[in-house]
């Protein structure tokens, strides 16, 4: 999920995406289950019990669904979803109440980097596409794993495989748009990379990463979250967001003739609008990177 880490450089206004943040995370709720399931498993190896471990970090929390989901998984645990948007920490209280977490689920406001050596110590800390939104990953990598308690574990989600959602050929314009978009989103990845303060290049091998942070690689694991067509309404308007947002925010590296493909895609009446197409799928992967402290 993408998550605010409280720096507006990257130009997203992450308040206003709140109700996009919501649903792209219910979307996913499977693998983050799943994940879950798998951390418990190496807690366990490393002598630090899933139903013993007291305290556990949600980093770059968004509006807290996958919080909730932390909560009820270590229900024995004090879970601190970690923001710097206020708004989107009441989303985590609000989520927290209705799904009956709010017994073990708390929030607290943060600004990253800046502000990790104020989060305390935990058990668990996962953390949700939000490194790659700091200048230094692996400062920010070894600033969080200090956190870590023995046997605990630092669960970073980084890329994956990015979601397809429409066959290559669609019947309007040249086929292969997706992959287009994607090549075009990693070059304004990079440009958003290099904007950063106290940007730092570094080979994105996150196991290595990790254990230049004082950890020890515990695995890496990729879920896929596969949502086959006919699409159901929730799933189509979080597409319809993604290929909104690629058309605003794309610009120089969008070519034309895609700009006016995606017009039409985004068209809310067109049969050929992806609120209406009938071959409208949801298909990504998500990679977890796990150390152990």
């Amino acid at each position: 999920m993408s998550t605010h880490t409280g720096h507006d450089h990257d130009d997203i206004d992450w308040d206003a995406m709140a109700d996009h943040l919501e649903r792209e995370a219910e979307l996913r709720v499977p693998f983050v289950e799943e994940a879950l399931a798998w951390l418990r498993g190496l807690l366990l190896e490393g002598g630090c019990g899933p139903d013993t471990a007291g305290r556990l970090l949600d980093v770059g929390s968004g509006p807290g669904v996958f919080t909730a989901l932390l909560a009820t998984a270590f229900p024995q645990a004090e879970v601190v979803a970690v923001d710097g948007e206020p708004n989107l920490l009441q989303r985590a209280r609000d989520r927290a109440a209705r799904e009956g977490a709010a017994s073990n689920m708390t929030t607290f406001e943060a600004r990253l980097p800046d502000d990790i050596g104020a989060l305390g110590n935990a058990d668990l800390i996962w953390t949700s596409n939000v490194i790659h939104h700091i200048g230094d990953q692996q400062a920010a990598l070894d600033a969080l794993g200090a956190l870590v308690r023995p046997g605990g574990l630092l669960a970073v989600v980084e890329r994956g495989l990015s979601p397809r959602c429409l066959p290559r050929d669609i019947g309007i314009g040249r086929p292969g748009l997706f992959a287009r978009l994607e090549a075009a989103n990693e070059e304004r990845y990079t440009a958003m990379r290099e904007a950063l303060p106290g940007h730092t290049s570094v080979v994105e091998d996150w196991p290595a990463m990790l254990a230049r942070a004082g950890l020890v690689p515990a695995g890496t694991r990729t879920f896929l979250t596969d949502l086959p067509a006919p699409l159901g309404p929730e799933a189509r308007a979080h597409l319809r967001d993604r290929l909104e947002r690629n058309r605003e925010t794309l610009g120089e590296w969008l070519d034309p003739d895609d700009a006016r493909v995606l017009d039409t895609l985004l068209d809310a009446d067109a049969p050929t609008g992806i609120l209406n197409r009938p071959d409208a799928f949801y298909l990504t992967a998500t990679t977890v990177h796990a150390g152990r402290r």
